[in-house]
């Protein structure tokens, strides 16, 4: 995927650990791995795949309004928001980057930072 997708070839030597699998509501199940690739790796997303990059700060990604969440009347897990520049990101990206947060970044035990419960917004259901 990630060599299909931003043009980028990673050996089994650049996997620094696994995330939780995150279930979508379109039936899927996600399976973040967390990689290192270098301090700056040359990216060349592929146009059928991937509409945007977005290179950012882990500092980004600890503001004090993140994350967010919000109630919607489908379902009675919150929808979870990161806010990242002027964007917010839903699950299920929005909740790997908590996840991501708390574990790689706080240094969480993995038990104290399940997000697997944390909503999609309605739009990413189909």
């Amino acid at each position: 995927e990630l060599h299909e997708e931003l043009g980028l070839e990673l050996g089994a030597e650049s996997v620094l650990g696994l995330l939780d699998d995150y279930p979508t509501r379109s039936g899927y199940v996600i399976t973040p791995v967390v990689l290192w690739g270098g301090a700056d790796p040359a990216l060349i997303p592929s146009p059928d795949e991937v509409r945007a990059v977005y290179r950012i700060g882990l500092h980004a990604l600890c503001r004090d309004d993140s994350p967010r969440y919000v109630d919607i009347p489908e379902s009675d897990r919150p929808v979870v928001q990161v806010p990242l520049g002027g964007d917010l990101i839903h699950a299920p990206t929005g909740a790997v980057l908590v996840q991501f947060r708390w574990v790689g970044i706080e240094g969480r035990a993995a038990d104290d930072a399940r997000v697997d419960e944390m909503e999609q917004p309605v739009f990413a259901w189909k």
